[in-house]
């Protein structure tokens, strides 16, 4: 199907489109500063953006000191902020534009909000500059000193709405709110945009003149990232740039966005040209963390009690298909950023060691007993618990680890485990399980006992069920305990043999580490040396080492492939991190996935990322895997992690203990979110069917 569906705009998912605008200023010029600004909003339009903002005072430019009380100019600035509305009547995008207005005989300095060819409201500035090199006191009035809100006030023939408390909504887009505040306001300890969070404002948009000087720049994306957190919203931003005065101060034109604390995009700084900063908000995902987090309901009724906000009502664009303008990661669990994935390994690897530290200490243990299989999973635990025993100071003789060889345990991966084994210095053993399960078969009669090529789900957890039984048996004779060896996307999957099998231990130290992330760990480990060099060559042997449970003897020369039957971990991580951190819809989900994976050739690849995960999925692809993961998420596995083993947090969002982040029942159907998904994704043939 061709893309034209409304499925693929982004607007159908929740987000809005921002620009931060920063026009070549023309200083006491009006005219010649709403030329660059109607250029600007074209240029904005054909982008299919829905809400645009401009710098402090940008119709008449910010440094004229006493030209601000000149009434020419101000009869000028009215003008031309009304030529501005005509000249947005035919494009579908809200503007704000900064302008010095008059008001029951008082100046302030405004934010002027522009829609549907109209000005639709004026919102004052609540704090005013007047230290150091501000004097804004000198020729505006403070929001807060206004005593004459019963005076209307005009601009042109029309009455606008005039204030602080007001807020502005989208009739046609859920959740596209906003609220203005004006440079000064965000420096003060109470922002006003705290109080238009609480009243629902999912977009904060401020309009900044803020002169340059060293290290004002980094100073003021903290306070956009600080307030974007704590308000839990987007916060956008934009100062004014080239042009301006600079009788005695500089301007660089400074734009971000941020959302949740997270910065999406930067404007260039020092720029001689009028520019535009643009990204797409999700101001769902906002609504949906806000309605998780009780602080935030409870802080806002507690601080607004009945004060209330005035609504003023807009129209939005209609939803237009087009590319996702926003950084969207591949890997959620894994940044793409080297020092961000640095940091996150050192964080990732140190919870889990320290984890096991507090267990083994609160237990009085000094030996660990662990299954070693040549994967991943099981080497990353063996990791992190070499380095727990370093750091308490305890001979990794302690560490018992055990390969058990079953009925497909290939050479490869044996020789991996023992190599392992060998090079950490661990106490190592052998033991060979498949005597014990050709016995387990033969006593239950499976047709598997008597030579027949029946390798079914009981043929698999026999072995499965075997090795930890072992393990169990083995910590009991040690005097010690079974470190579990799965992981977050196991346990998502509801990959693992219940009960007896890998789903059980005495503490899991990988059941908060996604898989997408357990091998960037390992190699972060051996770059490190944190357990020594000897090991960094069989580690490197482990990375290429394809995932597999090795229960079923390989076929036609292929070995028993995990991701052939759950599907490829990329996939079933990204699925994994919006449906656990966001609560986000089926249909949304595999839009995001389609923006992430639809083009391997753009966007950026974790470091170390292996070739065979550089790869394109289709639509139908993923829709395909993602109904298998909500089938095993929602409906089959959640008995198993209703019964976890301790182990663990390691990111945000991303435990599924029932004693932390998911707490869910064991016996629903996924019938709600596969409906979803089938009424709202255009793939052909999708079926309502359960697969189960």
């Amino acid at each position: 199907m061709a893309q034209t569906h409304p499925f693929y705009s982004p607007a159908t998912h929740g987000f809005v489109r921002v620009a931060a605008a920063t026009p070549v200023v023309h200083p006491a010029d009006p005219k010649a500063n709403a030329d660059e600004h109607i250029r600007l909003i074209g240029q904005a339009a054909e982008q299919g953006v829905d809400l645009i903002v401009f710098p402090e005072l940008s119709l008449s430019g910010y440094a004229l000191d006493d030209l601000h009380m000149q009434g020419a100019l101000l009869d000028e600035v009215e003008r031309q902020a009304l030529r501005l509305a005509d000249a947005t009547e035919d494009v579908a995008i809200t503007v704000v534009v900064g302008a010095p207005v008059r008001h029951a005989e008082r100046l302030y300095n405004c934010a002027v909000v522009v829609a549907g060819g109209r000005v639709i409201a004026v919102v004052p500035k609540t704090y005013l500059p007047n230290y150091r090199e501000y004097y804004e006191k000198r020729w505006f009035a403070p929001a807060a000193d206004d005593l004459s809100s019963d005076v209307p006030l005009m601009l042109g023939d029309e009455v606008v709405p005039f204030g602080t408390d007001l807020l502005f909504e989208a009739e046609n887009r859920p959740g596209f709110v906003f609220g203005v505040e004006i440079c000064e306001d965000f420096w003060a300890p109470l922002p006003p945009s705290t109080r238009q969070a609480m009243a629902g404002a999912r977009i904060l948009l401020n309009l900044s003149a803020s002169n340059i000087v060293i290290g004002k720049a980094d100073e003021r994306a903290m306070l956009c990232a600080s307030q974007s957190a704590r308000a839990m919203a987007a916060y956008v931003f934009t100062a004014s740039g080239w042009g301006e005065s600079t009788t005695d101060l500089a301007w660089d034109g400074q734009a971000t966005v941020h959302e949740l604390g997270a910065k999406l995009v930067e404007g260039e700084r020092f720029g001689l040209n009028g520019a535009l900063t643009i990204c797409d908000v999700d101001v769902d995902r906002i609504g949906q963390d806000r309605l998780r987090n009780g602080t935030f309901a409870d802080c806002a009724r507690r601080e607004l009690g009945t004060a209330g906000f005035d609504r003023v009502l807009f129209e939005a664009r209609e939803a237009a298909p087009t590319d996702l303008i926003r950084p969207l990661d591949r890997f959620p669990f894994v940044p793409d950023d080297p020092a961000r994935l640095d940091r996150d390994c050192y964080e990732a690897f140190n919870i889990q060691v320290q984890g096991l530290m507090k267990r083994m200490v609160a237990t009085g243990s000094k030996t660990v007993v662990i299954g070693i299989s040549g994967g991943l999973d099981s080497t990353q635990a063996l990791l992190v618990a070499c380095r727990a025993f370093d750091r308490l100071e305890l001979p990794r003789a302690g560490i018992r680890a055990y390969t058990m060889p079953g009925f497909a345990t290939s050479d490869e991966t044996k020789s991996n485990a023992w190599a392992l084994m060998k090079a950490l210095g661990v106490t190592g053993e052998e033991i060979d399980i498949r005597p014990a399960a050709q016995g387990m078969l033969a006593d239950i009669g499976h047709p598997a006992a008597y030579g027949q090529p029946v390798h079914d789900i009981t043929y698999e957890n026999v072995q499965a069920g075997l090795r930890t039984d072992y393990l169990f048996r083995l910590a009991n004779q040690h005097s010690g305990f079974v470190i579990g060896t799965g992981d977050l996307s196991e346990l998502a999957l509801g990959w693992a043999t219940y009960g007896v099998g890998d789903h059980m231990s005495h503490y899991g130290v990988n059941s908060g580490v996604a898989k997408t992330l357990i091998r960037h760990l390992i190699r972060w480990v051996a770059d490190r040396q944190l357990v020594g060099a000897d090991a960094t060559p069989v580690l490197q042997a482990i990375l290429d080492t394809e995932i597999s449970p090795e229960l079923v003897p390989a076929k036609d020369g292929q070995i028993q492939s995990t991701e052939a039957t759950v599907g490829p971990y990329a996939l079933n991580d990204f699925f994994l991190f919006h449906v656990s951190r966001y609560g986000m819809a089926p249909s949304k989900i595999a839009y995001l996935a389609h923006q992430a994976w639809k083009d391997a050739a753009t966007g950026h690849w974790p470091s170390g990322t292996p070739v065979d995960d550089k790869v394109e999925y289709d639509i139908e692809t993923i829709v395909f895997w993602l109904r298998k993961f909500i089938v095993r998420f929602f409906q089959t596995s959640q008995f198993k992690r209703s019964a976890l083993p301790n182990g663990p947090k390691v990111v945000t969002g991303g435990s599924l203990s029932p004693r932390g982040d998911w707490r869910a029942p064991s016996d629903v159907s996924a019938r709600v979110w596969l409906d979803e998904l089938d009424a709202h994704v255009p793939v052909r043939g999708a079926s309502t069917k359960d697969p189960t």
